[in-house]
């Protein structure tokens, strides 16, 4: 009996083992196909959206303040490990959305999928004219103040102080000094050692010569290097020695020094890349170039202190004033932006701007592009939103970025006069050769 159970169970096992496999057969034939191919249409998990996340932490920490210590951690250090640990989570999960922080920006149009609003960023060289794009901003800017020398080495050499030398604050050091040697000159034009200025000074070293453009200033208002001995050493060493012409002319002196404590650094202007478009219905639309969207060394070393900051804003609840300034932060992160205003007859007036300008910036703009620029108007953001010109925001603290859609309209009191005189304003509100120049939103 106890032979026939033993023979029962050893069939029971075997039937139940699953299909048979030939000792010929691959090893990894051994799954089931039907289990195979569950596994081969697995998707990976998704990680949860910024949104989610958020929400789960605060109310996470939420909730722990409100439970007894036995249910759980309360402190903030223990709910900050814990947020910590979930977001290094979410950075390795393939297929998990990017963080708040992250350097990714929002996802640029193709090229040649579709046309593109402006074709990119680009600036106006002040000294020539010239249309540069932000790759050739620098070397453009250069490169005419080298030429400028032929023409006047005393205004070149003093925009290349202020331009070329990036640290302010060691700049103005430098032309103090400069200005304090020519002030001396000037208080003592009897003395000879005011005259001189020894190029291995301590002084001059720290302060002038290691800022570029100093050497050319002295050479073009009258300095020559010269070898003079020198007091208690048999070698001699090497002065900026001023020349009896540029002594004999005082007024020069006083007037390079006002000249170059006035000067500021050559910048690129914005071009405004002024547009006409016909009445559209992609107004609203926008595909936008990288250049809107790419940051400098500068703002990625700022996304990135911004990112450590993330496990701080996520374990703890936060104010509403905290909520703003986080959202300002983020508006912060767009260096341009490119606008669009519909007027009265429907057609687009659009231009570019930077992210930090003025209202007022953009209420000259318009104003230029209009027949009669002396009537007031106003400006009308999405969802109503007023915008005022005496009002000193920047555009993208009332959310113009990274592009945005305005209407126009006269004011209301200019509407009133006109129509109790028995005349209504024209549609048509753009100078004549904007309208010539007028084209198709694609």
């Amino acid at each position: 009996m106890k032979k026939f159970f033993q023979e029962i169970k050893a069939d029971i096992k075997f039937k139940s083992a699953g299909p048979g496999q030939k000792l010929t057969d691959p090893v990894g034939e051994k799954a089931p196909r039907e289990k195979r191919d569950q596994l081969a249409v697995r998707q990976p998990r998704q990680g949860p959206t910024d949104e989610v996340q958020m929400a789960a932490a605060a109310a996470l920490a939420r909730l722990e303040q409100k439970q007894p210590k036995a249910r759980g951690p309360t402190s903030q250090d223990a709910i900050r490990n814990l947020v910590r640990k979930e977001l290094q989570a979410e950075v390795t999960l393939p297929g998990s959305p990017e963080t708040p922080g992250s350097n990714t920006m929002p996802e640029v149009q193709e090229e040649g999928s579709g046309p593109l609003a402006v074709p990119g960023v680009f600036f106006t060289c002040p000294l020539t004219g010239a249309t540069l794009s932000r790759e050739q901003r620098e070397a453009g800017i250069r490169e005419a103040i080298v030429s400028h020398f032929s023409t006047d080495p005393v205004a070149a050499s003093i925009m290349k102080i202020h331009t070329f030398n990036k640290d302010r604050e060691r700049v103005k050091l430098g032309v103090d000094t400069i200005a304090k040697y020519l002030d001396n000159i000037h208080l003592h034009p009897e003395e000879e050692k005011y005259r001189k200025i020894k190029l291995h000074n301590k002084v001059f070293q720290e302060r002038i010569n290691c800022l570029e453009g100093t050497h050319e200033f002295f050479e073009a208002i009258g300095f020559q290097k010269k070898l003079l001995p020198v007091p208690d050493q048999e070698a001699q060493e090497e002065f900026y020695v001023l020349s009896e012409a540029a002594l004999a002319q005082p007024q020069s002196l006083e007037r390079h020094k006002a000249q170059l404590l006035a000067a500021e650094p050559v910048r690129a202007t914005l071009h405004r890349q002024r547009r006409v478009f016909r009445p559209s219905p992609l107004a609203s639309q926008f595909d936008l170039p990288a250049d809107f969207f790419n940051l400098t060394a500068e703002e990625i070393k700022r996304e990135q202190k911004l990112r450590s900051d993330a496990v701080e804003r996520l374990s703890m609840l936060r104010t509403k004033a905290m909520r703003e300034k986080e959202e300002q932060r983020e508006l912060r992160k767009y260096t341009f932006t490119l606008l669009r205003v519909r007027l009265p007859d429907g057609c687009l007036l659009q231009g570019t701007f930077y992210a930090r300008e003025r209202l007022a910036a953009l209420f000259a703009f318009v104003r230029e592009a209009l027949e009669n620029d002396w009537l007031p108007f106003e400006l009308l953001a999405s969802g109503g939103q007023k915008l005022s010109e005496e009002e000193n925001l920047a555009l993208n603290e009332c959310g113009l970025v990274p592009s945005a859609l305005l209407t126009f309209s006269w004011d209301p009191a200019v509407l009133e006069d006109l129509r109790a005189a028995g005349a209504e304003p024209q549609a048509s509100v753009l100078k004549a050769e904007l309208l010539a120049s007028m084209e198709r939103l694609l």
